[in-house]
């Protein structure tokens, strides 16, 4: 318990070391405009929550939920819940995610505020955090629609988004799985020529408590940025939509990423069932994936995965 706690507190103290660093890394950000984003994302790492082992860290979170809510308590936006390592972790369509000692596995949970064209990009936002956290030690990470982070086109991190309903308040809260391999190096057969960690691209081992830290600061500015976009919607008037104002979530998106401009399988399960074939063109300002199909047809999906070709 006391290693716990140790290491709880030594995620705390470098996540707030990075987090007032963010602004500094943003050169054309106004200082006054990076205070704001960071005040919008200062909910993200509220309460840390650690443990050695958990089945899977979203059927926590939503446990947490419940019984707050049973307690009449309010929960804590932006309560975050890390394991050292996952017994049962699931990806999307309940895939197995292997999750041992070494990687950095963990839930963000957050009541959303949002309106809905911009809690869309929940997701993305988590998919830039990640990027960025792994291009902050050298690594050259890219994101791959929706938010499969890779290096040298092998998956070093993923994220999966599920929203719920409070049982009894009807409060809707985001729950953002993040699972990022660092240290662990060793995958399973089916997974060894498709998974990579940090490590083995760096050459070295990392701090786990130190990527904890960058990461929660990296989800903390992004979060913030979606905050502060729709503030600025809001604040240009109501006749003002998302494609009247560029949107710096879909920047940063778009700079990282290395699916626009490719040839991709779509499906909404696509090993197993792939719909067709497109380039993809661009994502539009809802992270919208735009396609373009062999006989020239535009598509925009929103939901779903590819496959490079």
């Amino acid at each position: 318990m006391a290693e716990i706690i140790s290491e709880r507190l030594l995620i705390a103290s470098e996540y707030q070391q990075a987090l007032y660093s963010e602004p500094l890394l943003r050169p054309s950000v106004p200082p006054e405009t990076a205070a704001v984003i960071l005040r919008y994302g200062a909910m993200v790492g509220t309460e840390i929550e650690h443990l050695k082992q958990a089945p899977r860290c979203m059927d926590l979170a939503r446990a947490r939920i419940h019984a707050c809510e049973e307690e009449d308590r309010s929960f804590a936006s932006g309560r975050v819940i890390i394991a050292d390592r996952l017994t049962d972790g699931k990806g999307r369509f309940l895939r197995h995610w292997h999750a041992p000692d070494g990687g950095l596995w963990m839930v963000l949970t957050l009541v959303n505020t949002l309106l809905p064209e911009h809690a869309s990009l929940y997701s993305l936002a988590a998919g830039v955090a990640c990027c960025e956290t792994l291009r902050h030690y050298q690594l050259n990470a890219t994101i791959k629609w929706v938010n499969d982070v890779l290096l040298n086109g092998r998956k070093a991190a993923g994220i999966l988004t599920e929203t719920m309903r409070g049982p009894k308040g009807g409060e809707e809260y985001v729950l953002i799985g993040i699972g990022v391999n660092v240290n662990n190096t060793s995958f399973a057969p089916e997974l060894r020529n498709t998974a990579a960690s940090m490590a083995e691209f760096a050459g070295h081992p990392f701090v786990l408590a130190e990527v904890t830290a960058r990461l929660l600061a990296k989800l903390a500015w992004n979060i913030g940025l979606l905050h502060y976009a729709e503030a600025e919607q809001l604040a240009a008037g109501s006749g003002t939509s998302l494609n009247d104002m560029p949107h710096p979530l879909i920047a940063a998106w778009r700079s990282l990423s290395d699916t626009i401009g490719r040839q991709v399988r779509f499906g909404f399960n696509v090993a197993l069932a792939p719909q067709f074939t497109a380039k993809v063109i661009d994502i539009d300002d809802r992270g919208q994936l735009l396609m373009r199909l062999a006989d020239g047809q535009m598509v925009c999906e929103n939901g779903g995965e590819i496959i490079y070709v």
